[in-house]
């Protein structure tokens, strides 16, 4: 028991420190740009550039921040504030739509699930963005039920996971090897999103590429 909780407090302690991390490199930027901008000699075309700079900056962390929001809700067990029956097909092609990648569609019209349409649409976009990211087309997103349950797969042809990150892929603040940008969130967003759901997420290399799935409760009749 003493070293199960010396390593939830290591656990928690790593996640502060890098959480702390992610969030000082933005905030710098921020800050920098407010330096140049407020410099007498400064132009019209420096001050635009640094109000762009820290407006993408702003989102960044405000992204960063909703995602760690996500990520404790979903692992500290509560439940969605706004659970309803959603289309997965009119979600999935909502998503899809703002990469401009060419993704396959599989998902029955008539598939719903019971889900928090806001928190689906993270995780969801999450796992489509690293398969973009990181994969390699084609690209699958695809539906099946399984009794009560229904699973969402998004599937790629990439060079798949390494043997030794599969393992901790979904977590906190992990990233593949030789991956760049991102908080190394996404995948930890994800299960923890299907995991306040009742349900649980999974990844695996498939025979090309990989494989990552949310497993969540169906909706409609039955």
């Amino acid at each position: 028991m003493l070293r199960r909780l010396a390593a939830a407090a290591e656990n928690e302690r790593e996640f502060l420190s890098t959480a702390s991390h992610e969030l000082r490199t933005p905030l710098a930027i921020l800050k920098a740009e407010i330096e140049v901008a407020l410099q007498e000699e400064s132009t019209p075309e420096e001050w635009r550039f640094a109000l762009v700079s820290a407006g993408e900056e702003t989102d960044r962390l405000a992204r960063l921040a909703e995602d760690l929001l996500l990520l404790a809700r979903g692992e500290d067990g509560t439940a969605p504030r706004d659970l309803r029956e959603v289309s997965l097909s009119q979600l999935v092609t909502r998503v899809v739509g703002r990469f401009g990648l060419d993704v396959a569609l599989s998902v029955d019209r008539d598939l719903r699930v019971l889900a928090d349409p806001d928190g689906l649409d993270r995780a969801l976009t999450n796992l489509v963005d690293n398969a973009g990211r990181h994969g390699a087309a084609p690209i699958e997103v695809s539906a099946r039920e399984d009794g009560a349950w229904v699973e969402l797969h998004v599937t790629d042809q990439g060079a798949g996971f390494a043997p030794d990150y599969l393992p901790r892929a979904f977590e906190r603040f992990s990233r593949a090897p030789g991956a760049r940008g991102g908080a190394g969130l996404g995948l930890a967003l994800a299960e923890a999103v299907a995991t306040s759901h009742g349900g649980t997420a999974g990844a695996a290399n498939a025979e090309r590429g990989t494989d990552v799935w949310l497993r969540l409760p169906r909706g409609g009749p039955g």
